[in-house]
């Protein structure tokens, strides 16, 4: 198993070298860069409006500035060397943990990405609790009481929930219970005068503010993982060698818990691993419809602005994210089920 692991982590680094070569390559072949943008809005500033820059950098917009002065903005925005040279500059950057400077910000990559994490990690950490801690007891429950009238009134709740996409949650959580009711701020993480307040004060300030975004980051994978839970404990429910402990005279309920519940968590530990880039991630719909300026916000605005070292900077801690959270996956599982062995090939036995 030892083995295994190895090779896993190993295998992180040809994958990591192929997402950021293929997002790199996109940022310098997609039109519209931060040359370009600068270009388009000097020379709408110069004509009120009249016209736009072309891709191309010796076209229209071009005309607005000598080459002198276009050779050193190139060389400023990292585009006066070809794409090979280039990503081998960044990457080398990479390896000593500099990501760079942001084209909008002018600051470095880091030191945005740093103000926006904790914010992301508390709302991706909260989403994460409240998800397993909520679902895998629901998903038990619903099991053991299959197809009576809490079942089929919890089913028909979860699956109207699961139907309805997270940010139409957001939005109907946000006009019914900020808007109407006025129990829960319209918007914000914290309140204007939160430095104002005393520590306990603080924390329920900032619980006062997450609750409606809390319900619709859980509502997307709420139903996905209460019905995993229950039809992987209904499936060993019904295997022999629990039917084989009832019979031998071991009660139902200790049944389930000492020995079905076990195998029942190998799906749920298998996602789990997964679910970690998400706590970074976020979502940029709901980040937006409640302004909170996490993660998943500051991503969208960056490829909306073309704001690439920005860009790469969230490629490169997303994909290690996944890439070692597909790796404790694994370890989950070998943790849930002792029987589970990987072979040095990569097989699990």
């Amino acid at each position: 198993m030892t083995t295994y692991f190895i090779r896993r982590f190993l295998l992180i680094i040809p994958t990591f070298l192929g997402v950021t070569i293929l997002v790199f390559t996109l940022t310098r072949l997609v039109p519209g860069g931060p040359i370009e943008r600068m270009l388009n809005e000097l020379q709408t500033m110069g004509s009120d409006g009249a016209g736009s820059v072309e891709s191309d950098l010796g076209g229209q917009g071009g005309s607005m500035l000598s080459d002198e002065q276009l050779e050193q903005m190139k060389e400023y925005y990292g585009f006066d060397k070809n794409i090979f040279h280039s990503y081998v500059n960044w990457l080398g950057n990479i390896c000593r943990f500099n990501l760079g400077t942001s084209t909008r910000y002018n600051k470095p990559v880091w030191e945005i990405i740093r103000s926006r994490l904790p914010i992301s990690l508390f709302y991706g950490i909260a989403t994460l609790i409240l998800t397993y801690g909520v679902c895998i007891p629901l998903g038990i429950v619903k099991a053991i009481k299959h197809r009576t009238v809490f079942d089929n009134v919890s089913s028909a709740l979860v699956f109207f929930g699961y139907a309805i996409p997270s940010y139409v949650v957001a939005v109907a959580l946000m006009t019914v219970f900020a808007s109407w009711l006025k129990w829960f701020p319209l918007s914000g993480f914290v309140s204007s005068h939160f430095e104002m307040l005393s520590p306990m004060e603080k924390v329920l300030d900032v619980l006062h503010h997450a609750v409606l975004p809390l319900a619709a980051y859980v509502a997307g994978s709420f139903a996905f993982m209460t019905m995993l839970m229950k039809n992987s404990l209904m499936d060993n429910i019904a295997a022999d060698y629990v039917r084989t402990a009832i019979a031998k005279g071991l009660n139902f309920r200790s049944a389930i818990f000492n020995h079905a519940l076990r195998n029942s968590l190998i799906p749920i530990a298998t996602s789990f691993g997964n679910n970690l880039s998400l706590i970074i991630a976020g979502s940029f719909l709901i980040e937006t419809i409640f302004n909170i300026n996490g993660f998943g916000l500051l991503g969208f605005e960056s490829l909306v602005e073309r704001d690439y070292p920005v860009v790469m900077g969230i490629v490169v801690i997303s994909s290690l994210l996944f890439l070692v959270g597909n790796i404790l996956s694994d370890i989950c599982v070998a943790i849930v089920d002792p029987r589970v062995k990987f072979g040095a090939d990569g097989s699990n036995q």
